[in-house]
């Protein structure tokens, strides 16, 4: 049973140019699922649970699925869409497939190979591979919680970066998924194969497999993911508020809270603070008066002030003061 939607998602970031450019644009990134620091993380294990003609017939369909998709994107963008076209693609991605089966029968034949069948090891392995292909998306990584100490050290630059709130709106629900720690990393062809024939909850599980399962030693992270294009997008997520870490710097504070002033939906602001004699943390509102008293500064205002001191009491800088 997966787990209740959280009120808030977090995201913990250095700060940076980026980062202050993404909360005024209102903008998200969606990371390449092979950036992660986790080499594991999205990369299952495809469980061979077909015999030979079921796997053959897996593989050949998803080599189809995909050849056929970049085909249609190349046929878009050159203005080739009439009848012929397509025929042209059809029988292009379905050669591919049969090609790549043909390719995966010959080299099932080498002698070298010390597998029970290796025939039906090179399909799982091609099959395994094909599958990560159908997979083109880009991942947010959120957490559920503000107040994680390895978190703060980890991804927001020890406490010198921010951590940022947000809320999900309805239609926003169903992009957002909560990642499943330990257990395996096997996706069974079967699923691959019912996935393929339309059903729902096969893709799920697979879905699931290759997109949002981690290592159990990650489990601190309570992450939830969010599923979108990849690269900068705009954000189908409400930001609601911006804590700072406890080292992040005054300036930071205040550019940050200045950037978002004037935006149409009011931002929240607060300061991360241990909690007393202890090594737990807690948000504190900023106050942001107080933090606009003494910002910006402008240095020369203080030499400005000895204008008017008259120069015979001023002591040259020859000369060392009576005692």
């Amino acid at each position: 049973m997966a787990p209740k939607m959280p009120r808030r998602f977090y995201k913990y970031r250095a700060f940076s140019h980026l980062t202050l450019e993404s909360l005024v644009a209102d903008q998200l990134w969606y990371a390449d699922p092979v950036t992660f620091n986790d080499p594991l993380d999205t990369k299952p294990t495809l469980n061979a649970d077909l015999d030979v003609r079921q796997l053959e017939s897996a593989l050949s369909r998803l080599v189809e699925n995909r050849v056929r998709a970049e085909m249609k994107a190349a046929a878009r963008t050159i203005k080739y869409n009439g009848p012929k076209t397509l025929d042209h693609i059809a029988l292009q991605s379905r050669r591919r497939a049969e090609q790549v089966i043909a390719d995966v029968a010959y080299n099932a034949t080498n002698p070298d190979y010390e597998f029970e069948d290796p025939h039906a090891f090179l399909l799982g392995q091609y099959l395994g591979e094909e599958l990560l292909r159908q997979y083109d998306k880009g991942v947010m990584s959120l957490a559920r919680r503000a107040t994680c100490p390895l978190m703060w050290s980890h991804y927001a630059d020890q406490h010198n970066g921010i951590c940022i709130g947000y809320s999900v709106p309805a239609r926003a629900s169903n992009d957002i998924h909560s990642v499943e720690y330990g257990g395996t990393r096997f996706v069974d062809a079967s699923d691959v194969a019912k996935m393929l024939d339309g059903d729902d909850a096969a893709r799920d599980r697979v879905d699931r497999a290759v997109l949002l399962r981690k290592a159990g030693d990650w489990r601190y992270e309570r992450e939830w993911r969010l599923i979108g294009p990849k690269g900068l997008q705009d954000s189908p997520l409400e930001l609601e508020e911006v804590i700072f870490g406890m080292r992040c710097k005054p300036p930071v504070a205040y550019a940050v809270a200045k950037a978002l002033e004037n935006r149409g939906r009011p931002v929240k602001f607060f300061q991360m603070q241990p909690q007393w004699g202890t090594f737990k943390l807690d948000k504190h509102p900023l106050d942001l008066d107080e933090l606009g008293a003494s910002l910006p500064r402008r240095m020369v205002s203080v030499y400005e002030a000895f204008d008017d001191l008259d120069l015979e009491d001023v002591v040259p800088p020859s000369v060392s003061p009576a005692i």
